[in-house]
């Protein structure tokens, strides 16, 4: 992995969420929803885990990085060790 502060992470979330949507479902007793209420989990836990999942890794390549003045850049440059 390129970042390795984010293995722990991401290993900790895939096992959460696949347990969520891969053996919750077969744990629901038979009833006249199961199907409704596995489909619901299963949903559940593959958007949950995506959006989390995009929103960790967007912060590893931001769009746009802080902006700054033309002031602050020249401060900057004079001051910075």
């Amino acid at each position: 992995m390129a970042y390795g502060g984010l293995t722990v992470p991401i290993i900790v979330m895939s096992v959460f969420w696949g347990l969520v949507g891969g053996v919750l479902p077969w744990l629901i007793p038979k009833g006249p929803n199961r199907g409704v209420i596995n489909t619901m989990l299963v949903t559940c836990a593959v958007c949950c885990y995506l959006f989390w999942l995009i929103a960790i890794l967007a912060q590893l390549n931001p769009l746009f990085g802080p902006q700054l003045s033309n002031e602050t850049i020249w401060y900057l440059r004079a001051h910075w060790p």
